[in-house]
């Protein structure tokens, strides 16, 4: 793209000039379709500034005014269709070295298990767009380690890249690059069999099920979810509430929308959380997020309907969130948007996304812009007030 940033288009003068001749430019039906003058400044000024790409009429119009074509005025590709991991696709392959010579020391499994509780630090504030290259690089040398090392040596690694890979698989997911999510989802599963470990392996398969709540399959869900809980008996209570979470949400998202099922399976999930001890670095969320298993109600709640007693548990989530976890919070703001949209209270709603809509674009998160991007589903009937155009507005440009 042009660097208007460094150009007099920056001037304050200029962008103000600009948007009468936007509208000069465009025909009347075009013109019938324009926001107000203010509203258009707005989207300049953002264009400027690197933090989004118009959408059409817009792009045909900028064209005009600039005397420009629109290769050469923007990407070749939109927007829309560009996620975080196609832009920085380049900055997250790690870069190749030679293969490890001689023996591996055995304190390095406890080097890598010691850095993930800071990672998953990161990731709550950072999003997946800065973490992504440094896990990356971090796995694939796990990767190299394990290959040369003896057991049980060997193993440690192995277990250590379970973590890393299912970090990687969530950050991909988190981007919204399921592709990459799901390469490293399958090779969390493989490394969990070579480490022999029970936990580690009923862990991978809740890891699987997470994915597949992205992909709106309720069944798969369900079956990774039930295939993790099979040696029940013998698993820690932090892989049990893990797979019980995952079993209430494919269960939520099931035709039958069976509310009693889900809550039995999310109470019994309650019930664990205060036993969980276990010193595995992996799959700690369950413990270190206040309200936990009321955020997963509550999410659940929205795709069952259950509209206001998702609200009422979201007020009281939002309310002890801590300000740290940036991104998570933004997703559960969007989430409780989401349901006010349906009560409706549009103006909580307008509120909720002009402050959310900056985070998405901050972290990278597609999850959040996703989220974000539902609530309009929920505001049908309040769309055509002057509340639901401005809805439309901001989500426009997230």
């Amino acid at each position: 793209m042009l660097n208007f940033r460094s150009s007099s288009s920056a001037d304050p003068a200029r962008t103000n000039s600009t948007s009468p001749a936007l509208v000069r430019a465009a025909g009347p039906e075009t013109q019938s379709r324009l926001p107000e003058r203010e509203s258009i400044i707005r989207n300049i000024k953002k264009w400027e500034a690197g933090e989004h790409q118009p959408k059409d009429p817009y792009r045909l119009l900028y064209c005009q005014v600039f005397c420009l074509e629109e290769a050469r005025l923007f990407d070749s590709a939109r927007p829309e269709q560009r996620t975080i991991t196609d832009v920085d696709a380049s900055t997250v392959e790690p870069t190749p070295y030679p293969p490890h010579q001689g023996p591996v020391a055995p304190e390095l499994v406890m080097y890598f298990l010691e850095q993930l509780p800071g990672h998953y630090k990161a990731d709550m504030w950072l999003g997946p767009r800065h973490l992504i290259p440094t896990v990356a690089t971090q796995a694939q040398l796990i990767r190299e380690l394990a290959q040369a090392a003896d057991a049980p040596v060997r193993r440690g690694l192995l277990s250590a890249g379970v973590a890393y890979a299912a970090l990687l698989g969530w950050l991909y997911q988190d981007a919204g690059d399921i592709k990459r999510s799901g390469n490293w989802r399958t090779l969390t599963l493989d490394m969990a069999h070579r480490s022999q470990n029970p936990q580690l392996i009923s862990y991978a398969l809740t890891n699987k099920a997470m994915l597949a709540v992205d992909l709106e399959d309720g069944r798969m869900v369900v079956d990774y979810a039930e295939a993790a809980l099979t040696e029940e008996s013998k698993l820690c209570p932090k892989v049990c509430v893990l797979a019980l979470v995952h079993q209430a949400h494919g269960h939520s998202m099931l035709p039958a929308k069976d509310k009693e099922q889900v809550d039995r399976l999310l109470d019994r999930a309650a019930e664990l959380v205060g036993r969980v001890d276990d010193e595995h670095p992996w799959g700690n969320a369950c413990r270190r997020t206040p309200g936990y298993i009321d955020i997963q109600r509550a999410t659940a709640y929205l795709r069952l309907g259950a509209y206001r007693e998702a609200i009422t548990l979201w007020d009281q989530i939002l309310g002890a969130a801590p300000e740290s976890a940036r991104r998570d919070n933004g997703v559960f703001w969007a989430r409780q948007a989401s349901a006010l949209a349906a009560i409706p209270e549009p103006e909580r709603v307008i509120q909720i996304v002009s402050t959310t809509a900056p985070i998405a674009q901050g972290t990278g998160s597609v999850r959040l812009r996703q989220e974000l991007k539902a609530i309009p589903r929920h505001a049908t009937a309040w769309a055509a007030t002057a509340s639901g155009r401005e809805l439309a507005e901001i989500i426009s440009l997230v």
